[in-house]
């Protein structure tokens, strides 16, 4: 933005401005995705450990039988 005798003129964006914003948004974008694949993720993970469990709980109880 430039200031001439009071007023205020935008220039047009060059190449490489338009390329950052462009980039930033992508960025944010991934970000986003990063963040509910690590909560989906957790919940998997405690999926397995509920697996794990259940295995060995139902050796113990087949041995016990």
């Amino acid at each position: 933005m430039i200031q001439f005798e009071g007023m205020e003129i935008e220039m047009p964006k060059t190449k490489l401005e338009q390329h950052e914003e462009i980039c930033a948004f992508r960025y944010e974008s991934i970000e986003k995705r990063m963040e509910s694949g690590s909560k989906r993720f957790i919940r998997m993970e405690q999926m397995i450990w509920g697996l794990y469990i259940l295995i060995i709980g139902s050796q113990i109880l087949g041995v016990m039988l």
